[in-house]
């Protein structure tokens, strides 16, 4: 029975990856728009992207280790 399962993502773990890729984008056009308006980027586009990318990677290392 458990080894049907192996290769399924759970459904947090989905959640989290679109979360977190949703997180990046919203980071990305918040950075173009404060570019676009301010002629300077802030701090809070930064941290949207880069915390984003953190999560993702977080996320992406438990999905490996729940498919292995």
């Amino acid at each position: 029975m458990a080894t049907q399962n192996k290769g399924l993502i759970s459904p947090k773990q989905r959640w989290n990856r679109t979360l977190s890729l949703l997180t990046i984008v919203l980071g990305t056009v918040l950075l173009i728009f404060m570019i676009t308006v301010e002629d300077e980027f802030g701090a809070l586009p930064l941290f949207l992207i880069l915390g984003g990318i953190i999560w993702f990677l977080i996320n992406q290392r438990q999905i490996r280790k729940h498919v292995r």
